[in-house]
């Protein structure tokens, strides 16, 4: 097999952890819905703050998380803390 293509953008639904940001930054989603991180980086990194509270993800580790109220949710990856996102929930 031949190298594979690089991942395609995140569902609407989904954040990727990758070159040590989280991406998109910002995601704005309905009551209700449920958001995963993914891990692509080597790096560990985690998902905390606004009720968020991962494990630490190794690579290709994901966490999961409902929305069940509307508001803005900020996070970090406590580990690199210059790390920021931003769940808005509407």
């Amino acid at each position: 097999m031949g190298p594979t293509t690089p991942s395609a953008p995140a569902a609407a639904n989904q954040v990727n952890i990758a070159g040590f940001a989280f991406s998109p930054s910002t995601l704005t989603v309905s009551k209700g819905t449920t958001v995963t991180w993914t891990n692509k980086d080597q790096a560990p990194h985690t998902v905390t703050g606004g009720g968020l509270n991962s494990p630490t993800l190794g690579n290709g580790a994901t966490y999961s998380f409902t929305f069940k109220s509307t508001g803005t949710f900020n996070y970090i990856c406590t580990i690199h803390p210059n790390m920021h996102g931003t769940v808005v929930v509407k």
